[in-house]
């Protein structure tokens, strides 16, 4: 059986000790990071959504309120002192114009984009929220009950669907090209 790097699920490789795993991982995030900086690779912004605050006709409205900047590469957020989030929602800061009552879903996305606009993001900024931290510590991925795991001697990327693995260092080399190339 292979996982989708095309490797042996089953090759029977030396398990790595789980902090020598993290602490390989942070070499690799910090690698990955400063490989990003150098290239002058496009990053995007990282909001939080901030409810109304008030009462009555006092209250704010929704925003997405800017925390930070990170580089997508493909489901993953790397942010400049290399912490990892798996994507969530993305949306982009736009003048939207009026509610046409259109689908649930259209009004939605609307909403989401008025809502970056008024966290005084740039105009036509990528926003995105609702990102989920992926824990980086030795005990989470001795677990391996998160987006990262290990599998023998490497740190392995939870794919799309339960039990499809990726090895997260060529995962990462990969998203790099393919971040030049679109």
């Amino acid at each position: 059986m292979t996982d989708a790097s095309g490797d042996s699920a089953d090759s029977a490789q030396p398990a790595i000790d789980p902090a020598q795993a993290a602490a390989d991982l942070e070499r690799l995030l910090r690698a990955t990071v400063e490989r990003l900086d150098a290239s002058g690779a496009r990053d995007e912004a990282l909001g939080e959504v901030r409810l109304p605050r008030g009462f009555g006709p006092f209250k704010t409205s929704v925003q997405i309120a800017p925390v930070g900047r990170a580089w997508r590469l493909g489901i993953l957020l790397v942010t400049s002192d290399a912490r990892l989030f798996r994507v969530g929602r993305i949306t982009r800061a736009t003048e939207t114009g009026r509610p046409q009552s259109l689908s649930l879903a259209v009004e939605q996305r609307r909403a989401e984009r008025v809502a970056a606009t008024k966290g005084h993001f740039a105009e036509g900024e990528v926003v995105n929220f609702e990102y989920e931290a992926i824990a980086l510590d030795p005990e989470s991925l001795a677990r391996g009950d998160g987006s990262l795991s290990i599998d023998g001697s490497r740190v392995v990327l939870a794919w799309n669907s339960p039990g499809d693995r990726r090895d997260l260092a060529a995962y990462l080399d990969e998203m790099f090209v393919l971040l030049f190339d679109s």
